[in-house]
C-alpha cells in the first residue's frame, strides 16, 4: 500500500517535469499508517466537522496528499487529476491549496506555516469541545513535518504555544530523513529536535519510520498523552530509488526514467505509470470507508441536539453571521456612543464594539501578542483561554505575532470560530505571510492592529508604520479599514466580521480621535470604502480633501481654513481602500468628485493613494520614517496639519 504512493509520486513528478519525489516516497509508511489505521475521515463527507485533521506542513511534497487522496477514495483526486500535477488549473497544483482540492486542509508551501496552523486548529478543537462537549467535537490534528518547517523561526513560536496550552490533541510526524535541498541537515543544524519540543512543554520520541508496527504504536502512545506530542520518524528520502535514496538529488527533481525503472525493481513494484493494481486500490478504498459509521453516528447525535442549540451549532460551523443581529449589535454600538459623544482613540473605540460584538457573537476568540492593555482587545468579563479552562474566549499568545497569525488561520479553517487578534501595526510585519495566506484561502480572520501613525509618538521611528498601510492594500483580498472615529470604528469592525471569506485589518489609532459622525445615522457608508464626511460650502466644490483615519480630522479643519480663504472645499473619508476600488468606475467618480483639485493626507507614504487624487493631485503625510516625540509635536515637525494641506490646496489651484 505504501508502494502505490512511491510510484505515483514517482510518475506524477516524471511526468510534470517538476516537483519533489523524495518525501513522498520516504514518508509513504507513515502516511500509510496514519490514512489506515489510525485517521477519523469519511472521504463520502469531506466537510465532516469531527474529522481528524491532516495538515502536510511540508507541502513541497504534496504527491504524498494527492496520492492519499486518491488512493482513500476522495473524488476530488481522480487517476486523471494525478497525471495533471503540477498543471494550469489542476486540482493538484504545486503545493497543496485548500480551495483547489477537497481534502486539502490547509494552503501550505512555506515552510513552518502548516504546522503553526495546525496549532490553531487544535484550539479550535480543545474550546469547541468545551463548549459542545466530546460527543459532538472530539477529534486530532496531525501534521506530516519536515526539517525545514522545524528550521523556520515561526515553529519555535507555534510549539512553545501550543506545548504552553498543553494541547494533547495535536500530534506531529517529523519526516526526520536528515536532508535538505543543500545536502545533508547537518551542513546548517544541530538542533536536537526532541530536546527542543520537551524544553517547550511536547512529549517527543524518536522511531523507524519504516516500521509500521513503531508508527503505529507511537500514534497511539501520544493519543494518550496529556501534552503535545513529536513524532521523530527516522526515513530515507526516497526510499527504494537504487541511486538517489537518501539524497539531495531526490528532493526537489524528477528522478529520472532509469532511476524511476531501478525503484520499480527495488520495491516490486511492476504495475504501469499511473496504475494501481485492483486488490491493493480496493485496500486503500476499505481504509478509507472505516471512520463512515462513526460519522453517522456523529450525524445522529447532532441531530439529537435541542434545535436551538442544533442550530446555532450548524450556523457556527457554515461561518454565517446573521445580518439581523449584526445589524442589531451595530445598532446598540452606535446608541451607546450617541449617548456619550467624545474623543476617543480608534483602540478604545474598539474594546467598545467589542463589548458588544463578543456577548452577541460566541464564535468570536481574541487575543493579543503580550500588547492586550495597548491593543484593547478583551472586553471586560471576557474569560481567557487557558490549559485549565479551553471555554475560554481570550487568548494569550505572548510576544508571538508570526506564530499568532498562523495560529488564526487553523481557526478559520477548522470552523465554527471567528479569530481575532492584536498588535501594533508596525509588527504587522512579522504576520505579514500568515495574513498573505489567509488572503490566498479567503478565511475570515480579523486583525486589531493599533498604534498605526506616528501619531503613536515617543516610541519613535522604530514602531512609527508609515510604509505599512501600503503594503498590506498590496496584498491582494485583505480589507485594511483606517477608520476616522468612534462611528466608523464601530462600521468597519461590522463589515470585518461580515466578510467570511476574506480577512481584514483594523489599523486604530493611540491617541484621541474626535467623533466626526452622527451616531445616530443608521446607514453604513464605510460599506462603500470612501464617502463624502462633508460637502462644500459657499458654492461648488474647488477643492476635494480625501484622509483615513485620525488625518480626517485634519482634513476636516483644512476645510475650514480654506473656508476664509474663500475657497470651498469638500471632505471625503477613506476608510477602506479596497471597498471603495471595488465598485464600479461610476460610483467611484461620483464619491472623487469634479473639484479641480484633489489633496490627500494620511500620516504614511504616498503609495497607493494616486488611484484616487492622480498623480497630479497634492499630497500632504510622510516621506520618510518618523522621530521620538510627543505625538502633536511630531505632527507639526512633517507638516501634516491643516495649515499645510491648504497650502497645498491652494497652490495647485494657483497652479490651474
Amino acid at each position: 500500500m505504501a508502494n502505490a504512493i512511491r510510484a505515483l509520486a514517482m510518475d506524477a513528478v516524471e511526468k510534470a517535469k517538476s516537483g519533489h519525489p523524495g518525501l513522498p516516497m520516504g514518508a509513504a509508511d507513515i502516511a500509510t499508517v496514519l490514512f489506515t489505521r489510525v485517521l477519523k475521515l469519511d472521504p463520502a463527507a469531506p466537510h465532516w466537522f469531527d474529522r481528524d485533521r491532516f495538515v502536510l506542513s511540508a507541502g513541497h511534497g504534496s504527491m504524498l496528499l494527492y496520492a492519499l487522496l486518491h488512493l482513500t477514495g476522495f473524488q476530488s483526486v481522480s487517476m486523471e487529476d494525478i497525471r495533471n500535477f503540477r498543471q494550469l488549473g489542476s486540482r493538484t497544483p504545486g503545493h497543496p491549496e485548500v480551495e483547489a482540492t477537497e481534502g486539502v486542509e490547509t494552503t501550505t508551501g512555506p515552510l513552518g506555516q502548516g504546522i503553526s496552523t495546525a496549532v490553531g486548529m487544535a484550539i479550535a478543537e480543545r474550546h469547541l469541545a468545551a463548549e459542545y462537549g466530546p460527543d459532538i467535537v472530539d477529534h486530532h490534528t496531525y501534521v506530516l513535518a519536515s526539517d525545514g518547517d522545524l528550521m523556520e523561526g515561526i515553529s519555535q513560536e507555534a510549539i512553545a504555544l501550543a506545548g504552553h496550552l498543553k494541547l494533547s490533541r495535536l500530534i506531529v510526524l517529523f519526516d526526520d530523513n536528515g536532508i535538505s535541498i543543500d545536502g545533508p541537515i547537518r551542513l546548517a543544524d544541530s538542533v536536537d529536535q526532541l530536546k527542543r519540543f520537551e524544553a517547550a512543554g511536547w512529549d517527543a520520541c524518536r522511531i523507524d519510520g519504516h516500521d509500521p508496527a513503531a508508527i503505529l504504536a507511537a500514534i497511539e502512545a501520544a493519543q494518550k498523552s496529556d501534552k503535545p506530542s513529536l513524532i521523530a520518524c527516522r526515513t530515507t528520502i526516497a526510499f527504494g530509488a537504487p541511486t538517489k535514496a537518501g539524497s539531495e538529488k531526490s528532493h526537489g527533481s524528477p528522478l529520472g526514467a532509469e532511476e524511476i525503472a531501478g525503484a520499480r525493481k527495488t520495491l516490486g513494484w511492476d504495475a504501469p505509470a499511473f496504475v494501481v493494481p485492483d486488490d491493493i486500490l480496493s485496500l486503500w478504498r476499505t481504509a478509507g470507508a472505516r471512520s463512515r459509521d462513526l460519522r453517522t453516528a456523529w450525524e445522529s447525535r447532532v441531530a439529537a441536539l435541542p434545535a436551538d442549540r442544533k442550530a446555532e451549532l450548524e450556523r457556527r460551523i457554515a461561518g454565517t453571521v446573521p445580518a439581523d443581529r449584526l445589524d442589531a449589535a451595530l445598532a446598540e454600538i452606535k446608541r451607546q456612543l450617541a449617548a456619550d459623544p467624545k474623543d476617543r482613540a480608534s483602540r478604545s473605540s474598539s474594546e467598545l464594539a467589542l463589548g458588544v460584538l463578543v456577548p452577541a457573537f460566541p464564535e468570536l476568540i481574541g487575543g493579543s501578542a503580550d500588547l492586550t492593555g495597548s491593543n484593547n482587545t478583551r472586553p471586560k468579563g471576557m474569560p481567557a483561554l487557558t490549559p485549565e479552562d479551553y471555554g475560554g474566549r481570550f487568548i494569550h499568545y505572548g510576544i508571538r505575532e508570526h506564530g499568532m497569525a498562523a495560529a488564526m488561520n487553523g481557526m478559520a479553517l477548522h470552523g465554527g470560530v471567528v479569530p481575532y487578534s492584536g498588535t501594533f501595526l508596525v509588527f504587522s510585519d512579522y504576520c505579514r505571510p500568515s495574513i498573505r495566506l489567509a488572503c490566498i484561502m479567503g478565511r475570515r480572520v480579523i486583525h486589531v492592529m493599533t498604534h498605526d501613525s506616528i501619531g503613536l509618538g515617543e516610541d519613535g521611528p522604530t514602531h512609527q508604520p508609515v510604509e505599512h498601510l501600503a503594503a498590506l492594500r498590496a496584498i491582494p483580498h485583505l480589507l485594511v479599514f483606517r477608520p476616522c472615529d468612534a462611528v466608523e470604528t464601530a462600521e468597519c469592525w461590522a463589515l470585518a466580521l461580515g466578510s467570511n471569506h476574506r480577512p481584514s485589518v483594523l489599523a486604530l489609532s493611540r491617541q484621541n480621535l474626535p467623533q466626526l459622525r452622527d451616531a445616530a445615522a443608521a446607514e453604513n457608508p464605510c460599506a462603500g470604502g470612501a464617502y463624502e464626511l462633508l460637502p462644500a460650502e459657499g458654492g461648488p466644490a474647488k477643492v476635494s480633501l480625501f484622509a483615513s483615519g485620525s488625518e480626517v480630522a485634519i482634513a476636516v479643519a483644512a476645510r475650514k481654513r480654506l473656508a476664509e480663504f474663500g475657497v470651498p472645499a469638500r471632505v471625503v473619508s477613506v476608510p477602506c481602500f479596497e471597498l471603495f476600488l471595488e465598485r464600479p468606475e461610476a460610483e467611484r467618480e461620483a464619491v472623487i468628485g469634479d473639484a479641480p483639485v484633489r489633496v490627500a493626507v494620511e500620516a504614511a507614504i504616498r503609495q497607493g493613494w494616486d488611484a484616487i487624487v492622480g498623480s497630479h493631485g497634492g499630497f500632504v503625510g510622510m516621506t520618510g520614517f518618523g522621530a521620538s516625540g510627543p505625538a502633536p509635536d511630531l505632527y507639526r515637525h512633517f507638516g501634516i496639519t491643516p495649515e499645510r494641506v491648504a497650502e497645498v490646496a491652494l497652490g495647485k489651484l494657483q497652479a490651474l
